[in-house]
């Protein structure tokens, strides 16, 4: 049985239509389907998928069955379109087009004007007035084959046009007579010999394989490839081709090309929206070479108010199509409506007029903003042309993500001078002047000043800092650094493990690109959280707005979830901020993140620096009372919701500044000497602190820790209780890995709790369990949870010590490893579903198995990854807990 490769589409029949996109690509699959719906397409046929395959096995060789086959459906393109292919009197041309199933930047441009050489230019030019028009084929064709398929740079062709242009003073192309263009056309071939030392293929048979080919080959392209592991598109899919029969929109003032949308893509408006060109050809439109005209007069008005142009200058030199050709204009009107009721989405059309008729060349669904995607979603449902499941469906979890940040103008982002690349850790956009530390940040912006925090990477100790900045610089972590969790926490833009930048503290100063940046220079730098892009100079940010539709949307996706969602918050702020997005709770209160305002750091430090039980308590005692407050806080802004709270995790090194000027300011703050603080630094000092002594191996070295942070957690909640007020406490014991050690600190949490209650006349109900986040505690919850009431994952250690990676080191590696593909996504940004999703699954199950009704849920950043979550939804867990800016 011969394999079908070649599927034609016309007026005269059709192979396919919109469901054969897997095989047809979603240009072909589109282009066929509105051949069925009757619309006016030039005939053509699509090349499958499978052939693409079949071209990388075959190493290039087509089979015999394939080439008979395009035989075959060109002659239907012939009989449809009435000219032949290679034909001197009347020939047929062609455009080449790659269409994979989801379109794809990086896949090849369009070729048009295919099967023109020296003998076929003469059948185009059935009239003098022809001239211009064929030979303006014949270097467009020349310039898109040259670069397209020859591999030849592009500014050799545009380049050669500009000299010619500034030479005979033409303005724009229109402008070049035929004496002109035939020039052209020869500075091109010799262009082309000087350049591959071959010439020009004139074979129309050798033109349309070449283009076959150059199709196929985009597929593996080094920006394809690459594209397609960003977005998780399977190699093995393979490209379309589509050949269609040339209709021409650059034979006369009766002709036009113009790209439009079924509604308006960046704001989602219930308008037509679109350009064109008259007198012009496929890519002018959006090539910019000429300004183009608005489809529509509406939209043409607009654009000339907001240009300053008069309506006089504007009917003179800008038309709308609807005003030049109202009866084309009303033919697409017919037909974009059609074709937004039959594919029930907002369509991006691409269309033609050769000479008053009108040809539809493309259609798929439009690409939009977050914004326009919301609205269009939403208003879609009220005109019941889709459910609101679909509706929720159509949003992208990532186009939520942006709306609820600052983001940069798209036409300034155009223009600005890019230095280096890092990891887009928090969405958003940032411009300010750069420091180098905490301290110096918050007095900028005390004055008034923009800043950008800049280090190598950051610590609990630049939490200040970090708040005073419009954004956060750092040359050294990964997605889920310090830096970048906390910036998503405070919804602050981000970009880290920018390898690109070279910091030097003592110098105040960063070089990159070239470029040396200071401390105290007037220079700004810019920063684009969504794509990790570091610019020079300051870029005009913007604050969307949240309309009606994206609170309809969340509703509606409220009434269908089945996880609660709960938000990552240390201060009664963010509680707000979360529970204002509609969090269901605190997932998770690093209660470490406390310790270091005002007068608290003095207090942790002299507990630090004590050298017995009685000393620490001493200044615990001065602890106790901010806790205490800001648990208050917590509870308060939560009320009736869950909060849990961590007890303290990192080691005690990270409350010490490390610096010689930052040891000296803290011996003279604490009365002490620089050789005290000195020697506590040697004696915590560990090779491997995030594998040393933290989490609940502090809280059973130093229980005084955990009673005193019990203490405050429980007199707040009590606080709370007798002002008639619902407090829900969920203490959280961090790092455990075997019954005994969680059971210790159980001990401590319950026999607090009973003191308090018996103290303040009050009690309130509570839990106690701990975080997942060392292997052999996810191996043994069968056991854990014999005292454990929940189980919170901490996915960023549980992977970091799954993989054996550091979380803040792994840029490169994982870099190196995604370009051999061993590792080839981030496991600290995307949950490994295989291996440490395996461990997740293994606790609730054993956890269930001992205590059916544990409370699961995960509070590593993986929660606000919306891959990651569907795992967790599969695995049963409860909920989920993320930054509270991702709640939405």
């Amino acid at each position: 049985m011969t394999t079908k490769f070649v599927y034609y589409f016309g007026p005269n029949g059709t192979d396919g239509n919109a469901s054969m996109k897997n095989t047809l690509g979603g240009k072909g699959a589109n282009l066929a389907e509105m051949c069925t719906l009757e619309i006016p397409v030039p005939a053509g046929f699509t090349i499958s998928t499978d052939m693409c395959l079949v071209y990388y096995e075959n190493k290039g060789k087509y089979p015999a069955e394939f080439k008979k086959q395009v035989v075959e459906n060109l002659k239907k393109i012939e009989a449809s379109m009435g000219k032949k292919f290679g034909d001197v009197e009347n020939p047929l041309l062609l455009s080449v087009r790659s269409g994979a199933r989801v379109s794809m930047p990086g896949m090849m441009d369009t070729v048009l004007n295919l099967g023109l050489n020296e003998k076929t230019l003469k059948g185009m030019i059935k009239t003098p007035e022809h001239a211009r028009f064929a030979w303006d084929s014949y270097r467009r064709f020349m310039q898109m084959y040259g670069n397209v398929v020859m591999g030849l740079d592009g500014h050799l062709f545009e380049g050669e046009l500009e000299k010619l242009k500034k030479k005979v003073k033409a303005k724009s192309d229109l402008d070049l007579t035929v004496t002109d263009l035939k020039a052209l056309v020869k500075t091109y071939k010799a262009v082309v010999k000087k350049a591959t030392k071959k010439s020009f293929p004139a074979d129309p048979w050798e033109q349309l394989y070449g283009a076959i080919d150059a199709v196929f080959g985009s597929w593996m392209t080094k920006r394809a490839i690459r594209y397609r592991k960003m977005n998780g598109i399977d190699d093995s899919w393979g490209t379309a081709v589509n050949v269609q029969a040339m209709v021409y929109g650059n034979m006369g003032d009766d002709c036009a090309t113009g790209v439009a949308f079924t509604r308006n893509p960046a704001t989602g408006e219930h308008a037509f929206y679109g350009e064109y060109l008259i007198n012009a050809q496929g890519e002018d439109v959006v090539a910019g070479t000429r300004t183009p005209q608005q489809v529509t007069l509406e939209g043409s008005r607009k654009w000339a108010k907001d240009r300053k142009v008069d309506e006089k200058k504007r009917k003179k030199e800008f038309l709308s199509l609807e005003e030049q050709m109202p009866e084309v204009y009303e033919e697409l009107v017919t037909i974009y409506k059609k074709l937004e009721d039959h594919y029930r989405d907002m369509q991006d059309i691409e269309f033609t007029v050769e000479k008053g008729t009108l040809y539809l060349l493309q259609t798929r669904t439009g690409k939009r903003t977050a914004a326009a995607a919301v609205k269009i979603a939403v208003d879609m449902v009220g005109e019941e042309m889709i459910t609101t499941d679909d509706a929720l469906l159509r949003v992208e979890p990532s186009q939520l993500d942006q709306l609820l940040h600052p983001q940069f103008d798209i036409k300034a982002l155009e223009k600005a001078e890019k230095i280096a690349q890092g990891l887009p850790a928090s969405p958003g956009a940032a411009s300010g002047q750069v420091v180098f530390d905490a301290d110096t940040a918050e007095k900028w912006k005390e004055k008034g000043t923009d800043v950008i925090l800049v280090r190598l990477e950051t610590s609990p100790e630049d939490i200040g800092g970090m708040d005073a900045a419009q954004g956060i610089l750092t040359a050294r972590g990964g997605m889920t650094s310090h830096a970048a969790v906390v910036a998503r926490g405070m919804g602050k833009c981000c970009v880290a493990g920018c390898g690109d930048i070279v910091i030097d503290y003592k110098k105040r100063q960063f070089v990159a690109s070239g470029k040396t940046i200071k401390e105290g220079d007037p220079i700004f730098i810019s920063l684009n959280g969504a794509t990790g892009v570091v610019y020079s100079g300051k870029i005009d940010v913007k604050i969307p707005k949240l309309d009606g539709s994206v609170h309809t949307l969340l509703e509606w996706a409220d009434e269908r979830r089945v996880l609660d969602v709960r938000a990552n918050a240390d201060t009664p702020h963010d509680a707000q901020v979360a529970r204002d997005f509609g969090a269901a709770g605190i997932g998770l209160c690093r209660t470490e993140h406390m310790f270091f305002e005002g007068d608290r750091i003095v207090a942790v430090r002299e507990m630090i620096l004590s050298d017995d039980e009685k000393g620490r308590r001493k200044a615990l005692k001065k602890l106790i009372k901010y806790q205490r407050t800001d648990f208050y806080g917590l509870f308060k802004a939560m009320a009736g919701l869950p909060v849990t709270i961590r007890l303290l995790d990192p080691p005690l090194h990270e409350f010490l500044p490390h610096e010689p000027k930052a040891i000296k300011e803290m011996a003279d703050e604490m009365g002490v000497s620089q050789k005290v603080i000195k020697d506590k630094l040697v004696e915590l000092h560990e090779f491997n602190p995030m594998l040393g002594h933290r989490g609940c191996r502090l809280g059973n070295t130093y229980p005084e820790i955990s009673e005193m942070q019990s203490e405050a957690i429980f007199e707040a909640a009590c606080d709370l209780a007798n002002e008639g007020i619902k407090v829900v406490p969920e203490v959280m014991v961090p790092l455990v890995g075997k019954e005994k050690e969680f059971l210790l600190q159980k001990d401590i949490i319950v026999k607090t709790a009973e003191k308090v209650f018996k103290k303040r006349k009050v009690s309130v109900d509570y839990m106690v369990g701990t975080m997942i986040e060392v292997p052999r505690g996810a191996l043994t919850a069968d056991e854990i949870a014999n005292q454990a009431e929940f189980f919170s994952f901490g996915t960023n250690d549980l992977t970091q010590m799954t993989y054996g990676f550091s979380r803040d080191d792994t840029g490169k590696l994982l870099k190196v490893y995604d370009e051999l593909g061993i590792q080839t996504f981030d496991p600290f940004q995307s949950i490994d579903q295989d291996g440490v999703g395996q461990l997740v699954e293994i606790a609730c199950k054993k956890g269930r198995q001992t205590r059916p009704d544990i409370k699961l849920g995960v509070c590593g950043e993986h929660g606000g990854d919306p891959d990651s979550i569907d795992f967790f939804h599969r695995a049963g867990l409860n909920y989920v807990s993320c930054s509270p800016y991702r709640v939405p």
